[in-house]
């Protein structure tokens, strides 16, 4: 179905078409009036116009004979290197390819245009402009949320078992626990939990005081008197109470220090103690083989996709927000360092030339390919419908330089005469 725009260039060819050929009947009509009052004794003028139309007669037909032979054999007689675009469409579509490779898709080529271009700080300029960065997050918001809606549930949870867990069944977890441990005992990052717990046990032994009473007088034996059993639970209650308060003020508390040395040791043991790494090992089989564990896997990166398909659907929601504050902060950054301005021309430079230079063929194959899939009737009318307006001009140009050209030989020639 022919578009607008096909249906505009098929008028506009056809104007010129009958311009062109208007203008060739008239300088051959020119001829036959001139010929005949030159060949009844008219003017001497009228030799000059009979030379000029019959000069015009002769350049406009053969433009009009070169015009023709690209796209059909003139006449249609099989006139032997006429037709061309029909019958070498492959051969000029090959050609075509190399050109363009050669002469648009080289390395050379595209790092100069790019250096000139200074792409990054165009980049840079337009991500500036908030409505710009909200359009591309919202076009990566899409292309995410389209790829990451081709998986079901199901299989999200599938994959999570076949990749995550056995590869967590494959992989050692005491040294990586042990090195994680040893930074957050280094970092002192487990002060919080301790303060958290030490802080819950005090508050706890103030609330539940006669259960305590109650624990501790259990394991009193049978012959001690009762009496005597509950002031000990006390006793012990209160020393838990003082101990847990004085650890929950005291950050320097031997108690904390004691933690701080086993989870020390503990780490040192999770990397380099074979006990202990066989330990883990054995704990990390019996936990990975509950079916539980592994549907809880799943049901996590599910949840996990389902609360990132929300993230990415809402335009004002957080992830959206900072991604496109992400994005203006790099445009302000393209926009005034120069250095940074640089780094990203030299990779796009780098990425653009390797494309074109590993990809070159396959780039120009789509050409060859095109073309080669057409009918060559159809490449031609195709051809021409681009192009044919502009070549009537040479067959316009033919019929006028012609008449010119004609117009100059019979005025030399009287002159000599």
């Amino acid at each position: 179905m022919p578009t607008a725009a096909d249906q505009l260039r098929r008028r506009n060819l056809v104007r010129m078409k009958v311009s062109a050929t208007g203008l060739l009947l008239v300088a051959a009509a020119t001829y036959v009036l001139a010929w005949r009052a030159e060949t009844a004794g008219g003017a001497g003028w009228v030799g000059y116009l009979r030379a000029a139309a019959e000069a015009g007669v002769v350049g406009g037909l053969a433009d009009w004979f070169a015009v023709t032979a690209l796209f059909r054999h003139p006449l249609g007689l099989p006139i032997p290197h006429t037709a061309l675009i029909p019958t070498r469409k492959d051969a000029l579509a090959h050609n075509l390819s190399d050109f363009v490779g050669t002469n648009f898709l080289s390395e050379e080529v595209v790092r100069g245009r790019l250096g000139r271009a200074n792409a990054a700080a165009r980049i840079g300029s337009w991500l500036l402009q908030r409505p710009n960065a909200e359009r591309v997050v919202a076009e990566m918001a899409v292309a995410m949320r389209s790829a990451i809606g081709v998986l079901r549930d199901d299989d999200v949870r599938a994959m999570v078992e076949d990749a995550v867990v056995k590869r967590l069944a494959d992989v050692s977890a005491g040294p990586p626990l042990g090195r994680l441990l040893g930074q957050v005992v280094a970092e002192r990052a487990h002060s919080r939990l301790v303060d958290l717990a030490v802080d819950a046990l005090h508050k706890w032994l103030r609330v539940h005081r006669e259960a305590v009473l109650d624990v501790v007088a259990a394991q009193a034996p049978v012959w001690s008197p009762r009496v005597l059993d509950r002031r000990v639970a006390a006793r012990v209650h209160s020393e838990l109470l003082r101990i847990s308060g004085e650890v929950a003020t005291d950050p320097q508390h031997p108690l904390r220090r004691a933690v701080d040395r086993f989870l020390a040791q503990l780490a040192d043991d999770l990397r380099h103690d074979p006990g202990t790494i066989a330990r883990v090992e054995r704990i990390k089989a019996q936990l990975l083989a509950r079916p539980d564990l592994r549907r809880a896997f799943g049901d996590l990166v599910a949840a996990a996709r389902a609360l990132l398909l929300d993230l990415l659907e809402d335009p004002s929601s957080d992830l959206r927000v900072r991604a496109t504050d992400a994005l203006v902060d790099l445009g302000r950054r393209l926009d005034d360092d120069p250095a940074i301005s640089a780094k990203v021309n030299a990779w796009i430079g780098d990425a653009v030339a390797y494309v074109v230079t590993n990809y070159r063929d396959e780039l120009t194959r789509t050409i060859t390919d095109t073309v080669e899939r057409w009918d060559g009737d159809e490449t031609s009318r195709k051809i021409e419908l681009q192009v044919g307006r502009d070549l009537q001009f040479i067959r316009i140009n033919g019929t006028v330089v012609g008449a010119l050209a004609g117009l100059a030989i019979h005025t030399v020639t009287r002159l000599l005469l």
